[in-house]
């Protein structure tokens, strides 16, 4: 609504425009209320935006690590409360100490397996946060490696992580990477007499379809 489209009120109240046609207040009301819900939908957009902008405290992490292991780290993501980075197998142990040593990552919340047979690789993402230190608690850490898929065998983080016992041998049980050094590394799923491949390969197949 411009100024040239601003009603005038006459002496008994009557709204009119600036044809002298006369205007229902309530068409009016919902005008300027209409006015007001655009400004504040777009007051709202720039304050989610800009909050969303703010990565700072996960790109000082990221930096940190990437300048202690330079190349042998790459990264995938940094973006609020969540960081991706990929390392090799044989660097996982190191790399997984020094965020816990220098930042506070003091467990990890789940550990996950893709497949890429196109790749011919097995992907295993373990999803690290902490419980200690109050300004990471809504932060998570994916620190991910990747091996061969058709012998897939990584080094266990329970050393480092202790939580990662029960989500390493599920991972094991289901796509079938091994984590050589955990002191269980046997089946706790799927049936004892199971001799099928590992059921979130790929190219698993339920017998009879």
């Amino acid at each position: 609504m411009t100024s040239k489209d601003v009603p005038t009120e006459r002496s008994n109240g009557e709204l009119i425009n600036n044809q002298g046609t006369s205007i229902d207040s309530k068409t009016v009301d919902e005008s300027s209320n209409k006015v007001k819900d655009v400004g504040n939908a777009q007051s709202s957009i720039s304050t989610r935006e800009s909050g969303a902008l703010s990565t700072k405290p996960e790109q000082d992490i990221i930096n940190k690590i990437v300048a202690r292991y330079g190349n042998n780290v790459e990264v995938l993501y940094v973006r609020p409360s969540r960081m991706k980075i990929r390392v090799l197998p044989e660097n996982m142990i190191s790399i997984a100490g020094f965020i816990k040593e220098n930042f506070g990552f003091d467990h990890a919340e789940s550990v996950s397996g893709t497949d890429y047979p196109k790749d011919n690789q097995i992907e295993v993402v373990y999803h690290i946060g902490s419980y200690t230190v109050e300004e990471l608690i809504p932060k998570i850490l994916a620190l991910s490696t990747r091996t061969n898929r058709d012998e897939p065998r990584l080094p266990s983080l329970i050393s480092i992580f202790p939580s990662v016992e029960y989500h390493e041998r599920e991972t094991y049980e289901m796509i079938g990477a091994y984590f050589e050094g955990h002191p269980r590394m046997e089946r706790f799923l799927l049936p004892e007499d199971w001799a099928d491949i590992p059921p979130l390969r790929k190219d698993f197949r339920i017998k009879g379809r």
